[in-house]
């Protein structure tokens, strides 16, 4: 439909503008591309989906819940009646994630779910354990992991430290790796379980400075297709999405305006995303609309890699 203007017919026999076969004897018929495109309103804020009651009483994992995506995601789970358990972790010992952490937590309580949140440092397995075995004790079990805790050490790869390569593979890769490794012998228990690792169009299709970050991010595109071969014969789905430029605090205050921009031009959709986009096909992704989608990576990207 969008590749033609309204009112106009794209044959060589009838070249005038506005002509319509229905249009005969001076009686014009409206024309239903007209109709169609008067009715459209432009819908440029994302809106949440409806699943009824079908997801009601699960319960989800996420990793990096308090804020950003991971915060957006849980906070969607709940508007369909998920029980959610998040983690965060404070690298730099600043108290702000803590408080952002509780509010968050108190926001999802006042959508009536059970909830479970605690510090936990993915990059340690016995960390990732502890709250694994804690968060299933309290909220009954688990049914979905959503791996989203991430970090970003921007630099020229020349540049780049021991700790800032190591820091960001371990966060964003070998964190996946241990909460995947955790909950899997439930999984496989029950013979139910839903799996989706946040990935990066970057994890795709690099730029400069962001070596390690692309690297930790295509590692777990293939640790998602390696986590759906092994779990899939136990009734276990693993996807991932790669999300572009998303509207997040720590995007809008730490990425140079011009980059933004040239992220908005090159995206075909003109635009930024916003969290609640991510979290939309997460939620799908966990839902059983999505029962025979295994091992695939869905862009998030408004068109970024095209």
């Amino acid at each position: 439909m969008s590749s033609l203007e309204p009112g106009s017919d794209p044959t060589p026999e009838h070249p005038e503008a506005g002509y319509h076969p229905l249009q005969m004897e001076g009686l014009r018929v409206a024309d239903p591309v007209e109709q169609l495109l008067e009715e459209v309103v432009e819908e440029t804020e994302p809106r949440s989906m409806s699943y009824g009651m079908a997801m009601r009483g699960r319960i989800a994992m996420i990793t990096g819940g308090a804020t950003g995506i991971g915060r957006a995601i849980a906070l969607e789970f709940a508007r369909h009646g998920v029980n959610v358990a998040f983690n965060y972790y404070s690298y730099d010992g600043a108290r702000e994630i803590c408080d952002e952490a509780e509010q968050t937590a108190s926001e999802l309580a006042q959508m009536e779910v059970r909830v479970h949140h605690d510090e936990c440092d993915v990059r340690d397995s016995r960390s990732v354990d502890r709250f694994v075995a804690e968060a299933t004790e309290k909220l009954g079990g688990v049914h979905m992991l959503v791996n989203n805790a991430g970090i970003a050490r921007d630099r020229a790869l020349w540049r780049l430290t021991d700790e800032q390569w190591k820091s960001v593979l371990d966060t964003n890769l070998t964190g996946a790796f241990h909460m995947i490794r955790a909950v899997s012998p439930i999984f496989r228990r029950q013979h139910d379980g839903k799996i989706v690792n946040v990935s990066s169009v970057h994890g795709i299709r690099s730029e400069f400075g962001l070596a390690n970050y692309s690297a930790s991010k295509a590692g777990l595109l293939g640790l998602t297709r390696s986590a759906a071969l092994e779990l899939g014969p136990s009734n276990v789905n693993v996807n991932a999405v790669a999300p572009g430029y998303i509207r997040t605090t720590r995007l809008t205050n730490g990425v140079p305006a011009e980059i933004l921009d040239t992220a908005r031009e090159r995206a075909v959709l003109g635009r930024l995303g916003d969290p609640q986009d991510v979290a939309n096909v997460v939620v799908f992704l966990c839902s059983e609309y999505a029962r025979h989608i295994t091992g695939a990576v869905i862009p998030v990207d408004g068109g970024h890699l095209l």
